[in-house]
């Protein structure tokens, strides 16, 4: 209450001593100005100093350095992706091109896992997976040749990648999986109480580093392992310090309400705030679970738990093959999985269990069948070829079922094997849009068309997801208002993130602005050809710095660590 207060007054005296002679920094004038509110939009100036907005209204002959000219077009508060997966295509790229293309100012990173906290075993691991990754990038290599990896906790990877550069600012939550992983491994097995009190120090750590709470994804091995007491016990640390509970749920398929209940026990139990990673409804035999899951939203809203969710504006999810096979087989990481497929007998195993549903874990190729499972991004070179090709059809190409397409796919490319799985209807999609405690992420890297991102396939919500909800969802099919939209991508995720002087074009508030065009913004991304960046967003600043220009990146790389309400480090 002390910022705001503070803030709001630094906002009036703004205002009150605005006159023609001020100059600014930068000046936008005459744009339809939609201020993360939800309320109708009014035509008017604004006015950035530094890093924040200095003066809104009628700025007559105010000057400035740089005047951006917003006439019919509509200015906004920079957009915030609750689900990102840029925390490695921002070491590679600090540009973040993808997402900033389509307005986004802020990355929130930390479904399960993060770069932080990490022990010498999980440095190693990332080491060998993620320089399989970049290939040949030489400022990345060089980072890689190095001894370790320059950060442990989550704090010190933040701070890295803002030293190192980046155009949009980031913030993570600390996640379950992380936290497992530093005190157990890969075991499927409860903590002990010594562990886990060594875990919930990992989160108050991570917590006072200024994460923004606990995020966890249940469906994959080793998170699966995780029993609720024990994320009730991490979730109950978070909200010491003000933070969030924020789940990809145990099932959003056959289980979806069990598992949503268990989120609804944790948040009473915790007494924290919660929200669903990407709400969906997984299968078209559990499509008709929507309306039960809003009435228990609802609900459970109506007795005060805070609950919300965020969503991706696409039928498929994208993942990969370690969702079509059973956590059992996983335990002990990647080398012990396949090495397990190698033995005939666990081989035959898993191959039948993936031949059906089960209540113990959510199996997306049961789903999605195997003609609606994309193989997207493979390691091996050898196995490219099939970037596009569905599971069918590789099955078909070698004579296979697709159970066993798949485990030859995971043992020969040394990976999970990227995937992209049709599971959701349209309709479901359209009416998640209209919930309004609904906001919106990615769940993808913010990339660029070029090496080394090009050289895998990906999903086109990595590209498009935002302009998507702006151009198909709202101008085109009217399922909200822009207004309305505005408020879920701005206002609603940083209220409910507890973080501040961000989400609103307020005096005072942070300069993280975009400026779009309404009739023009339009997704270019698809499944055959899903780099491409989406078009209509004309200017982008962040922290009061113009990182698009023209629908061009500057090269500016001005973002900044967002830190949520538990950190001690001083001054957000």
């Amino acid at each position: 209450m002390r910022f705001w207060l503070t803030w709001t007054l630094i906002a009036a005296l703004a205002i009150v001593s605005c006159h023609s002679t001020n100059d600014y920094a930068v000046l936008i004038r005459g744009g339809t100005v939609y201020d993360g509110s939800g309320n109708a939009p009014i035509v008017t100036d604004i006015a950035i100093t530094g890093d924040t907005i200095a003066a809104m209204g009628n700025l007559g002959e105010a000057t400035a350095d740089q005047v951006i000219d917003a006439t019919d077009l509509a200015v906004a508060p920079g957009f915030i992706n609750m689900l990102s997966w840029a925390t490695e295509s921002l070491i590679i790229d600090g540009r973040s091109q993808g997402d900033l293309q389509q307005g986004v100012t802020l990355e929130v990173f930390g479904e399960g896992k993060s770069l932080g906290p990490m022990n010498e075993a999980m440095k190693q691991t990332w080491r060998d997976r993620f320089s399989r990754y970049v290939g040949s990038d030489e400022e990345v290599s060089r980072l890689l040749d190095s001894d370790q990896v320059p950060w442990t906790t989550l704090g010190e990877y933040l701070e890295f990648l803002e030293a190192k550069g980046v155009s949009t600012n980031i913030a993570s939550f600390v996640g379950a999986t992380s936290v497992r992983i530093h005190e157990l491994g890969y075991e499927d097995r409860r903590p002990s109480p010594k562990e886990l009190k060594r875990m919930i120090a990992l989160v108050t750590e991570a917590m006072e580093d200024g994460a923004l709470g606990l995020g966890s994804s249940l469906i994959y091995a080793p998170a699966f392992y995780a029993e609720t007491d024990e994320l009730i016990a991490l979730s109950a640390e978070a909200a010491k310090f003000g933070g969030m509970y924020i789940s990809h749920l145990r099932s959003e398929g056959d289980r979806l309400i069990e598992a949503l209940d268990e989120l609804l026990t944790i948040a009473a139990e915790a007494n924290i705030a919660a929200e669903i990673y990407h709400l969906k409804m997984s299968g078209e035999e559990n499509w008709s679970k929507i309306k039960d899951v809003v009435e228990r939203i609802e609900a459970a809203q109506a007795k005060g738990l805070r609950i919300t969710a965020n969503m991706y504006t696409y039928t498929a999810g994208a993942t990969g093959l370690n969702a079509a096979m059973p956590p059992w087989v996983q335990e002990g990481g990647y080398a012990a999985w396949r090495e397990r497929l190698q033995d005939s007998e666990t081989r035959n195993r898993v191959e039948r269990e993936m031949l059906g549903r089960s209540d113990d874990w959510e199996n997306l190729l049961s789903a999605a069948g195997s003609e609606g499972t994309l193989l997207t991004r493979f390691l091996n070179p050898d196995l490219k070829k099939y970037n596009g090709w569905t599971l069918a059809e590789v099955a078909a190409e070698r004579g296979t079922s697709p159970q066993q397409a798949a485990i030859d796919l995971v043992i020969e490319d040394g990976s999970r094997v990227g995937v992209v799985y049709f599971l959701m209807s349209e309709e479901n999609v359209k009416r998640l849009i209209a919930l309004p405690w609904v906001s919106f992420g990615s769940d993808g890297a913010s990339m660029s068309p070029e090496p080394p991102f090009n050289r895998f396939g990906t999903h086109p919500r990595a590209y498009g997801n935002f302009a998507r909800l702006l151009g198909k969802y709202v101008r085109e099919e009217n399922v909200i208002a822009l207004e309305e939209a505005i408020r879920r991508l701005t206002t609603l995720p940083a209220g409910n993130l507890g973080i501040e002087r961000r989400g609103s074009l307020t005096p005072g508030f942070f300069a993280d602005i975009v400026v779009f065009n309404p009739e023009g913004i339009v997704d270019h991304a698809t499944y055959d050809d899903p780099h491409r960046f989406s078009s209509g967003v004309i200017h982008v600043l962040v922290n009061g710095q113009p990182v698009i220009k023209e629908g061009e990146h500057t090269g500016a790389t001005p973002g900044r660590v967002v830190r949520g309400p538990g950190w001690t480090g001083g001054d957000l």
